[in-house]
């Protein structure tokens, strides 16, 4: 059997958005447009020269500022590649929850937050989305960029927490149940391959492009 790692197929970076201001003081910000803040630009500048080297085709992005913002600084390195916002990879809609404090959300939807701790997968933001509708969303995404260029190609995509946890739980075969079970964090970097119709996860989260004064 050939080792799937030398079949061709399509090689896509994973990354999330640098740390913005609401991410820093723990407000759920969804489809909220909040742009990056002084540490976000510099683990999204400290992501780009780790990736400056790779043979990125095309950069693909959530159009929500702080994605478009990440994706731009890792074009820095890449002028001649195009970039496209793809409405697939936007973050998860948490409806009325958008802009909320996390504490204040724990405390006033008690069995709400009861149920998203225990069964995630069964529930749909009031007014939002639920993690399926997340996932196949950004799976569809995917697989229509895969057919716009020749297999053997090194895409980039630029999106967010749970848009980045549901694909991973798809790559990695794990139910959305236990999407806990994984990370994301700012500027995390991601690998993924698909061939054929199969989607597989090489590398989840990692970091290590971020210094520690940078990182936390």
């Amino acid at each position: 059997m050939v080792n799937p790692i030398q079949c061709p197929g399509t090689r896509f970076l994973l990354v999330r958005h640098g740390e913005t201001e609401w991410n820093r003081i723990r407000k759920f910000q969804g489809r909220s447009d909040v742009p990056l803040n002084q540490k976000g630009r510099e683990q999204g500048h400290a992501l780009a020269l780790a990736l400056k080297e790779e043979p990125i085709k095309a950069i693909y992005s959530s159009p929500l500022t702080r994605a478009m913002e990440t994706a731009c600084l890792i074009k820095v390195f890449h002028p001649s590649v195009s970039l496209f916002e793809e409405d697939g990879l936007i973050e998860m809609d948490l409806g009325n929850f958008d802009g909320m404090d996390a504490g204040d959300w724990a405390l006033q939807h008690a069995d709400f937050r009861k149920a998203w701790r225990e069964n995630p997968a069964s529930v749909t933001m009031p007014g939002g989305e639920s993690l399926s509708d997340v996932q196949g969303r950004a799976i569809k995404a995917l697989y229509r960029i895969k057919d716009l260029y020749p297999s053997g190609s090194t895409l980039l995509l630029c999106s967010h927490n749970f848009v980045n946890l549901t694909l991973l739980c798809y790559a990695l075969e794990i139910p959305l149940d236990r999407f806990r079970e994984l990370r994301q964090e700012p500027a995390a970097l991601n690998i993924l391959y698909m061939q054929g119709q199969r989607l597989r996860a090489e590398l989840v989260n990692e970091c290590s492009h971020l210094k520690e004064d940078i990182k936390k």
